[in-house]
């Protein structure tokens, strides 16, 4: 089996387990090499491990989830739901053959306007949310279509369009629902609202959405995971699913419930203990 990995914090070069998994995983005749960009690589790879978070995951993603590459999470972060599998039980997992791929949805996003092309300068594609931020203090008049459907205009700080995965990311702080990965819906959902009765909506994820905005401070921020750009009141941003999935590694023993109970302590309760 070849297998690429990626890093992105440099720091991690330093951690023994890092060096410890590289090593059992060459042992177990794994041929192992490391990537930063697309071009690097390698015909017949098998797999490409995200060494760290799931910041890191989503880089990893940006780089390989279009040319159809597995990626399996190792974590040495904090949370970790994209990449949520330690260290440790990675090289057992692979060498025994217990692991699945599972196929997350990818949101595309474009920009139409006056130079909007030419001033995007990111990759279009995220696996969380495609959100819009002000930019200074004035809150954003944002205008929503859902497959040429308007909604009521959302007064707020901003706006998020999340996946399924992006449900436990951004789109939960802002008070969005928890999806189960493989629900094949779409999360839009309003940051810091300055309506009462404004609340996300849950839409299927073959939806078009169009989204544009009006602001007294003349611009303001999109995201597409981990990437901004500052765009412009007369651009409008179309969001819409890509066509293609990401495809990522689940060790057998690993499950999204159980994330939620161990990393955000879903149901703790002294009753529950029993």
């Amino acid at each position: 089996m070849k297998i690429a990995y990626f890093i992105l914090n440099d720091t991690l070069r330093e951690d023994p387990r890092m060096a410890s998994l590289i090593q059992d995983l060459e042992s177990a005749t794994f041929e192992l090499y490391e990537i930063r960009t697309k071009a690097d690589v390698r015909p017949e790879t098998d797999l490409v491990l995200s060494m760290g978070g799931d910041g890191t995951f989503l880089s990893t993603a940006h780089v390989v989830a279009d040319i159809g590459l597995p990626i399996l999470g190792v974590n040495f972060g904090r949370i970790g739901f994209l990449c949520e599998n330690r260290p440790e039980a990675v090289k057992k997992a692979l060498v025994e053959g217990e692991f699945s791929i599972e196929y997350r949805t990818v949101l595309n996003a474009t920009l139409k306007g006056p130079e909007a092309r030419r001033n995007i300068g990111m990759l279009p594609y995220s696996v969380n949310e495609v959100a819009l931020h002000r930019s200074g203090s004035s809150v954003l008049g944002i205008h929503v279509s859902i497959d040429g459907e308007p909604l009521p205009t959302y007064w707020a700080d901003g706006l998020i369009v999340a996946t399924s995965s992006g449900s436990t990311a951004y789109s939960l702080s802002v008070g969005g629902p928890i999806c189960m990965p493989d629900t094949k819906v779409l999360v839009v959902a309003p940051i810091s609202p300055h309506n009462l009765n404004v609340r996300p909506i849950v839409i299927p994820e073959t939806s078009k959405v169009d989204i544009s905005f009006e602001s007294r401070d003349g611009v303001a921020i999109m995201s597409t995971d981990n990437h901004t750009v500052e765009i412009h009141p007369d651009w409008t941003i179309h969001v819409e699913m890509a066509q293609f999935s990401l495809k990522r590694i689940r060790l057998a023993e690993t499950g999204f419930v159980k994330a939620l109970t161990s990393r955000l302590f879903w149901g703790e309760d002294m009753r529950n203990n029993g």
